[in-house]
């Protein structure tokens, strides 16, 4: 079944995940909340050399803040480093080149980077990756998988005693509202089963963030957990994986910025935290992870056997 057949999910968007949305939502936003400095935290963002990823850097650049962007390719990261230091007049941007679809290589770069950085006050899973078709890495894992669940997973799970250093520590990560066609399937992470269907399977990945953001979120109280909607936005992944949507839908498509400003809220607002952990945001504010009269909804014995299953496959590519 393809997304857009989910005739209330489409006209949901229509109405809120457009520029025109963001449009209307943003004049109730109080501009004071990220009218911030924030000198002296560091903040890991992935993905973090283009769209979404590279918005959420400059922004918080201009603030101060100390940035480790995370990205895939050496020479488009460094570029992009380039452009977010001459923008903000801020040279404590540092670049770190990870492939986030090798499993063993992200638990790695996550202990390598305890043991080199003393803090971090703010996590923020950005990257993310919409296959054509189904293709495994070389560790024999699905790789949308691997990159939109797997990787954020070990990077929470690896992360978190260095974000317990921090005071007032946060995980933010960018989901899509396709999730809210998906119900958790625990069953078949592998997408092995079925038709593969590149778009559903996206958005179950992103059904998988918003569950273990909630999980986590519960085992870990010191840490304000939150996931976020970025609503339609005009990316080269949407242009590369969704050619057709893209092209109808361009002119209404929100631009990076846009797309970043409630990530940029979640990251250095205080108002953020006075939300619940856990919860599920868009446009700055927190909304429902399910449509109304939705079958997405999964049990506590689910989503608890779920993490489970999380956490076995993470150990087994641990380093020891």
């Amino acid at each position: 079944m393809s997304l857009y057949r989910n005739s209330a999910w489409f006209l949901k968007g229509l109405t809120e995940f457009t520029k025109g949305g963001f449009n209307v939502a943003s004049k109730s936003f109080s501009e004071k909340d990220i009218e911030v400095s924030v000198a002296g935290r560091s903040f890991m963002i992935t993905g973090a050399n283009s769209g979404i990823g590279k918005s959420t850097a400059l922004a918080i650049a201009k603030k101060g803040g100390l940035i480790h962007m995370v990205c895939r390719n050496k020479d488009k990261a460094e570029e992009a480093r380039a452009e977010i230091v001459k923008e903000s007049g801020n040279k404590e941007i540092y670049v770190h080149i990870l492939d986030l679809s090798e499993t063993k290589k992200v638990w790695e770069f996550a202990e390598a980077f305890k043991k080199k950085y003393k803090t971090l006050s703010v996590l923020i899973n950005n990257a993310g990756c919409m296959m054509t078709k189904r293709e495994v890495n070389a560790e024999g894992l699905e790789k949308s998988f691997a990159v939109n669940s797997l990787a954020m997973y070990i990077l929470i799970k690896s992360l978190i005693p260095l974000l317990e250093k921090s005071p007032d520590p946060r995980v933010i990560t960018v989901t899509s509202g396709g999730m809210l066609v998906q119900k958790l399937r625990a069953g078949n992470l592998q997408s092995q089963r079925g038709r593969y269907d590149g778009t559903m399977v996206y958005a179950q990945n992103k059904r998988q963030q918003v569950v273990m953001t909630e999980q986590f979120a519960k085992a870990h109280p010191s840490i304000h957990f939150s996931v976020m909607h970025p609503g339609w936005v005009d990316t080269p992944m949407i242009a590369n994986t969704m050619p057709d949507f893209h092209r109808s839908m361009k002119e209404r498509l929100r631009t990076p910025e846009q797309a970043a400003d409630t990530v940029v809220w979640l990251a250095v607002s205080e108002a953020a935290v006075t939300k619940p952990s856990g919860r599920f945001f868009q446009d700055r504010k927190v909304v429902a992870a399910h449509l109304p009269l939705a079958w997405t909804h999964s049990s506590q014995l689910e989503d608890q056997k779920f993490m489970s299953v999380m956490e076995d496959i993470a150990k087994s590519f641990q380093p020891h």
